[in-house]
């Protein structure tokens, strides 16, 4: 047979992922990279990586995104050619925005020769990753399975270097498919140690900070992992600072009384000298609203590494100190200045703030327990009265929550006790629709091995954006629990909608205001949706009373390692 071979090249691309012990390729299959998909199955064993079957390269890219956020360790991504590149884009802009790192492998046929149909030609580009470019970190075309090779090593690296971000390799049809020639060799993966603060620098802000009287902290994506949330809460206790999380990231047990990110505006307003890690945004959070002798410091990755076209910041800052390089890595050496720049005199009066503080925590959580009870017992339910209902439910098993909970008024953050990195993971990044339950889904593949009970609080538009990802969860069981947060529409755009109106004086009524923003008449049916879909569901709920017995029942499920929906008429937050 002429088309015999022996040897394919993708056998070898296989064997450079297994190099960086890639646990998972998500994909949606696609003939251009039919080499690698075959070799990884039959070559590889379906393991290292093993192979997701997503319906959607936007739901590809978010698994891999949720995913990382756990395990911190990237997915590869797979995208069949022009197509697949523009269907993923969402999914890589919502990481870059994250700076969360993915491996983005796109098929493609340049060689005009060997396009075996009209499909090869309409899904060929001689340039297939300008469509995600401008938010990616890196990406590479290469020419030969050498160069693959070392691309994916080199692109793997730069990746998982702070500031994290996508990263995109093209593996074209004749590298996977030819036979492999001569002895390419699978380069080794040496990670790079991530930027620390200059030692200067550092000395210089451990002194203000130990001079300070009313120190704040403020951080959003400062942990990336458990060490940096315990690295952060000595520095905050070493200062008695009062520490804002902005939550990009679960970086401050919100069970600790220095946690008081709902007194943000007082703090800011109080501080003469702030910390900022990690912040997308000083200017919005410091501007005009600090003292007029106070001082801002930031230590921020994101300032080694920006683009121009998208421009996901916002407008310029002047901090009086900033530093470049990324926070959790430098908060070590941070740490140690703190106690040499600290005499005994100074450490016994910083402790005197612990009183003050531990009254204005206390305060501060009996004024969100008040504002929770408020329409206790209506009907829709209450979103306060949804996530506690939840919380009763999964308080004592090793839980995590995998979505966002900006729609949902931060309930869970002022509800649940929240003390360890992986029990939450931040938001979409670029605030792309159609994140929550794909990454959800991601991330409850990386708590399945752990045995966790992964919690996703799922709004109705968003999973209307890519439902397939339940049929993923069902057919690799992975266990999840979506419990719907179903307001019957794009509530941000409803308050939008009343915001213009109101502008212009042309008044509000429930009618206009409905028109493009409610999802309603009919009622989507998510339990059916669900069902449909493999995954055991039930609802719609609107009593408030139903929810502790199927919400019970719903945990059983997913303990038993499968994923479980309900849903839940809601009031909008």
């Amino acid at each position: 047979d002429r088309y015999f071979v022996a040897n394919a090249g993708s056998d070898y691309m296989v064997d450079v992922i297994k190099s960086l012990n890639v646990e998972y390729m998500a994909i949606n299959p696609g003939d251009t990279f039919r080499g690698l998909h075959e070799s990884i199955v039959n070559y590889g064993g379906n393991k290292m990586p093993e192979i997701i079957t997503c319906l959607h390269e936007e739901q590809a890219a978010a698994m891999a995104h949720g995913y990382f956020k756990v395990s911190g360790r990237p997915l590869l991504v797979a995208c069949h050619g022009t197509v697949g590149f523009q269907h993923v884009a969402m999914g890589v802009y919502n990481a870059w925005a994250d700076r969360v790192p993915m491996i983005v492998i796109g098929g493609n046929d340049l060689d005009a020769t060997r396009r075996g149909s009209m499909v090869g030609w309409a899904h060929t580009a001689q340039d297939p990753v300008k469509v995600i470019r401008d938010y990616v970190k890196w990406d590479d075309q290469p020419v030969s399975l050498q160069q693959f090779g070392e691309s994916l090593v080199r692109a793997y690296k730069i990746a998982m270097t702070p500031p994290m971000g996508p990263v995109a390799i093209i593996a074209e049809t004749f590298l996977q498919e030819d036979e492999i020639k001569g002895r390419p060799v699978v380069p080794k993966y040496a990670s790079s140690r991530p930027p620390q603060g200059d030692a200067n620098a550092v000395k210089a802000v451990a002194k203000m900070l130990v001079d300070a009287e009313a120190p704040v902290i403020v951080v959003n994506r400062c942990a990336h992992s458990q060490e940096g949330v315990d690295l952060l809460v000595e520095l905050a206790e070493l200062l008695q600072a009062p520490v804002v999380d902005r939550g990009g990231r679960m970086n401050f047990p919100n069970t600790h009384y220095l946690n008081q990110s709902y007194r943000e505006t007082v703090l800011v307003s109080q501080a003469d000298v702030i910390l900022g890690l990690e912040l997308n945004d000083a200017y919005g959070l410091f501007y005009g609203k600090t003292r007029n002798d106070g001082r801002v410091i930031t230590i921020n990755s994101r300032d080694l590494f920006l683009k121009s076209n998208y421009q996901d910041f916002q407008r310029y800052y002047s901090a009086d100190i900033s530093i470049a390089a990324d926070a959790q890595a430098t908060l070590p050496a941070l740490n140690e200045a703190v106690r040499e720049a600290m005499s005994h005199q100074r450490r016994s009066q910083i402790a005197r703030r612990r009183h003050a503080l531990k009254q204005s925590y206390a305060t501060m959580r009996n004024q969100l327990l008040d504002a929770a009870r408020y329409a206790w017992n209506a009907s829709p339910v209450s979103v306060a009265r949804l996530c506690m209902e939840v919380w009763e439910q999964i308080k004592d098993h090793d839980w995590a929550l995998t979505s966002p909970t900006i729609f949902k008024n931060y309930w869970p953050q002022k509800l649940w006790s929240m003390d360890k990195h992986y029990q939450y993971i931040g938001n979409q990044g670029a605030y792309g629709i159609g994140y929550g339950a794909p990454a959800s889904a991601g991330a409850a593949l990386a708590h399945r091995a752990s045995g966790r009970l992964p919690v996703n609080i799922q709004s109705d538009g968003d999973l209307m954006y890519g439902p397939g990802c339940l049929w993923t969860a069902a057919h690799h069981n992975i266990p999840l629990l979506s419990v719907m947060h179903n307001n019957g529409g794009y509530h941000q755009e409803f308050m939008q909608f009343q915001t213009m109106a109101n502008r212009r004086q042309r008044g509000v009524t429930a009618e206009h205001v409905r028109i493009g923003n409610e999802i309603n008449h009919p009622l989507i049916d998510f339990a059916g949706l669900a069902k449909s879909l493999g995954v055991w569901s039930s609802g719609p709920i609107s009593d408030p009373a139903d929810l502790a017995h199927v919400l019970k029942k719903a945990v059983d499920v997913v303990k038993n390692g499968e994923p479980a929906l309900v849903d839940v008429i809601c009031q909008p937050r």
